[in-house]
């Protein structure tokens, strides 16, 4: 057989595999490209996905010594589902929450709360009560399931919100209402009389934007599930651009490793929600480590990995250290920040069985957007990658909303049905970023002539630590909390491991002065550890504004990095 480009391998693929047929459809008023013949729920996904799994009977999910089958897995589901709809009356539409660690429950909580119809708010597990209180106001989510860590900081809003609170691992005891006795006499079979279409909302995930609080990106059952099969489709899709040679083995089972938090897309959407359709285990770590991630990888033969650059670099780093090789990975991959372009060398020399990959996507896509692997990125280890096919189109505007040649910088703009609703509550910021259908990323950036992208700038004052995105404006508006701060200036500031890291400028009042660890003490409790600034400069004078007599970000940091 003749070896294709992966845009041939996919035009071929989407022409014969009916799984993949593709038409056009009406979108809220917008014509898309969509997948004919996919499931139009994620509930629907996880029943359809049962022979994938070896008819339920393979091993499916791994945490530390607990092992669940596929079917094992989807009776948990199922349990919970009842116990939602039967014994905590939520209904259609009604907005649920998890807070917690990468526990085997909240992905179980996933598929339940969306096989009841409800919709799932996923809470960042790192916030304080402080912005706990504010995500859920803006939610409405009302039933909260949570672990220890989360109660604790969610008790003082739970009579103010009327919140009602499920503990859930080390949370159980903690509240009237526990994860265990509540299962533990549901049917095991899936939920009836469920109405769901597939454009109903899916879920509620927060995403930091260019204003000070997190956005909540509403994401539909169409939109999840048109982001999965944009990515399955490139997996039947790899043997037509690596055809098998006589005599070799046949592939490994796929088996993930999710090392990043379960309430970002990065872990939810190309990891577990793909791993449904696409027949593979899945392993959850208690907490990143980079030699138990080592360990797993190897007892559990893990084939996919996904995390943010700086979790490939520790791996790197964690293999050198122990002596040891991982074999059974065969792709490495990068999302949530830019992985720096020396790294990937590094990482093909140290992995050669495994094509080292990159992968740019949002919360606003569902995490669909672009990617490159294999030898395509190693020649190219700057670019971000090409746009995943075949739903998505993009374009590169001007800040007038015109397009702009190839070659030039421009905002990179996206359209699939992979795309968000709207931002929760948000009309006019959703109006802001959705056009038509089409989705101003913030994100600015170049296309060649053969649709290679670079990103090259974000317009957004957005500070990625790590693959978290924190807003400029949202620590801000912390530092202005203490009384001697007269205005503050937050920006990025290069870290060679987490790729960057908060710091910030402030003037002070007349003689008076702060250190780091003090403001961090003063901010403890006002934004969540990682959003506090690392580096401090202060000053008595007004910081340095521009033209318009707004705060010159740029300009600021260039002189705060030079001293």
């Amino acid at each position: 057989m003749t070896a294709m480009t992966m845009e041939e391998a996919i035009r071929h693929t989407v022409l014969t595999n009916p799984t993949f047929e593709v038409v056009e459809a009406e979108v809220r008023g917008v014509t898309f490209r969509t997948f004919k013949n996919i499931p139009g729920t994620v509930a629907a996904m996880m029943l359809a996905s049962r022979e994938q799994h070896e008819g339920g009977a393979a091993e499916f999910l791994v945490y530390r010594n607990e092992r669940w089958t596929y079917d094992e897995f989807c009776a948990q589901v199922h349990r919970l589902s009842h116990a939602l709809r039967d014994t905590l009356g939520i209904q259609k539409g009604d907005r649920v929450g998890i807070a917690m660690r990468n526990y085997p429950e909240l992905l179980m909580l996933t598929l339940a709360i969306a096989s009841a119809g409800a919709v799932v708010v996923f809470v960042n597990a790192w916030w304080t009560t402080e912005e706990l209180d504010y995500a859920l106001q803006d939610s409405g989510a009302r039933t909260i399931f949570a672990d220890g860590p989360r109660l604790e900081r969610m008790l003082p809003l739970q009579d103010a919100l009327g919140l009602r609170l499920v503990g859930v691992r080390d949370g159980e005891g903690m509240t009237d209402l526990s994860f265990g006795p509540l299962v533990a006499d549901m049917p095991d079979t899936p939920i009836e009389g469920v109405m769901l279409d597939t454009d109903d909302d899916f879920a509620v995930m927060y995403s930091s934007g260019s204003t000070g609080k997190p956005k909540g990106v509403v994401q539909t059952h169409r939109s999840a599930v048109s982001a999965v099969f944009s990515w399955l489709i490139q997996a039947v899709a790899a043997p037509l651009v690596k055809p098998a040679k006589p005599g070799d083995p046949a592939p490994p089972r796929p088996s993930g490793l999710i090392v990043t938090p379960l309430f970002h897309v990065t872990a939810t959407h190309p990891l577990f929600l793909l791993s449904l359709p696409a027949g593979a285990k899945i392993s959850l770590l208690h907490k990143w480590d980079a030699e138990e991630a080592v360990r797993v990888i190897n007892a559990e033969k893990v084939t996919r990995f996904l995390g943010v650059p700086t979790q490939s670099a520790d791996l790197l780093e964690a293999v050198r250290r122990m002596g040891e090789t991982l074999p059974s990975l065969t792709w490495l991959g990068a999302g949530g920040a830019k992985r720096p372009a020396a790294q990937v060398a590094q990482l093909q020399n140290q992995f050669p069985t495994a094509e080292i990959a990159t992968g740019w996507g949002m919360t606003e896509t569902n995490a669909l957007g672009i990617g490159l692997v294999g030898e395509e990125y190693n020649k190219r280890p700057g670019v971000a990658g090409k746009l995943h096919p075949p739903l998505q189109e993009v374009r590169f505007l001007d800040d007038h909303g015109n397009d702009v040649p190839v070659g030039q910088l421009g905002e990179i703009t996206v359209k699939s049905p992979a795309n968000m609703r709207c931002y929760l509550n948000k009309p006019e910021a959703t109006a802001e970023a959705m056009q038509d259908g089409w989705l101003r990323t913030g994100d600015l950036g170049v296309i060649d002539v053969e649709g290679y992208i670079t990103i090259l700038d974000r317009k957004k004052n957005i500070i990625i630590r790590g693959g978290e995105n924190i807003a400029c404006l949202d620590v801000e508006g912390a530092l202005h909390t203490h009384p001697d701060v007269v205005e503050a200036c937050a920006f990025s500031v290069p870290d060679e491991r987490l790729g960057e890291v908060v710091g910030a400028a402030v003037q002070m009042r007349d003689g008076k002065t702060i250190t780091v660890a003090e403001m961090a003490a003063h901010l403890n409790g006002h934004l969540a550890k990682f959003k506090i600034p690392q580096q401090l400069w202060c000053q008595d004078v007004p910081l340095t504004r521009g033209a318009t007599d707004k705060i010159d970000r740029r300009a600021i940091r260039a002189a705060c990095l030079e001293l």
